[in-house]
């Protein structure tokens, strides 16, 4: 096992690992790294853990050390001056006519780089750009081509919940959503429904898509006729989360909804005959 630190970039962030070496950090402590030879102030968001070496890259770098008061001011002098900077280079973009729209933009501690994020329907040949924003910020320029959820997640916004959204609050990675998490859970299919300020499919359809599973492998399906302490029924209906059952007994209009608990002794699945 290794002794590591995972450390944020930014708010909500990839978790990226790092050695303690001989020091020790704190939650929330920020922290000086270098990265692909740049030097960036982190944020730390787990602190001194054991991994497996399997789960973490070939090399750790180091912890540099707990971040310097100049170089906290610094990292907030940069990011005042990244705002003039977005502002820039939506001038530029709208001067050399390129569709593509700038989301996020940010100076490394050293300002050796000046990395603009912007999302783009296609391909952007976007060299010119390149040129024209190097020559006004003296530094090497790096675009970065990003997707709809990261776009959202870098923004952050109201999600149709009323609360913040959960990719720019907490979520460090996304994960896969189906449509199929939205059907096990009988939700509507309207995309209006279903989707995120990122016109995406929710990331929360994913928090309790594991129950629904696990309760839907257990609980009869739609349509299987099944043994109830009333007689038997066809199954018209499922609330899965509360493991209630909705049964249409023979010989009554209206269906009875049974707790499974109370109806798993008597069950037979069969077929409907008729």
């Amino acid at each position: 096992m290794v002794e590591v630190v995972g450390v944020r970039y930014r708010d909500a962030g990839h978790i990226y690992y790092f050695s303690p070496g001989d020091s020790t950090y704190y939650y929330q402590e920020k922290v000086l790294v270098e990265s692909q030879k740049t030097l960036h102030i982190a944020t730390v968001a787990v602190p001194k853990i054991e991994m497996d070496p399997e789960d973490l890259p070939d090399k750790v770098s180091p912890i540099l050390h707990k971040a310097t008061e100049n170089e906290l001011k610094k990292d907030n002098k940069n990011r005042e001056d990244a705002k003039r900077a977005f502002k820039i280079a939506k001038d530029k973009i709208e001067k050399h006519q390129l569709a593509m729209k700038i989301v996020r933009v940010e100076y490394t501690l050293d300002r050796s780089k000046l990395i603009f994020s912007f999302t783009a329907d296609g391909r952007i040949d976007f060299r010119e750009l390149v040129k024209d924003l190097a020559g006004v910020f003296r530094t090497r320029i790096e675009l970065q081509q990003i997707g709809v959820r990261d776009e959202s997640k870098l923004i952050g916004g109201i999600g149709p919940c009323g609360r913040p959204l959960c990719c720019a609050s907490f979520l460090g990675d996304f994960v896969p959503v189906s449509i199929k998490m939205a059907k096990d859970q009988g939700l509507s299919l309207n995309p209006t429904k279903i989707s995120g300020l990122c016109g995406r499919l929710m990331c929360c359809l994913q928090y309790e898509s594991e129950e629904y599973e696990r309760t839907k492998k257990e609980l009869p399906d739609f349509g299987n006729v099944v043994d109830t302490p009333d007689g038997k029924g066809k199954v018209v209906g499922l609330n899965l989360l509360n493991r209630l059952v909705s049964i249409r007994l023979v010989g009554r209009e209206n269906p009875v909804e049974y707790e499974w608990d109370e109806l798993k002794s008597f069950i037979k699945v069969g077929e409907m005959n008729g």
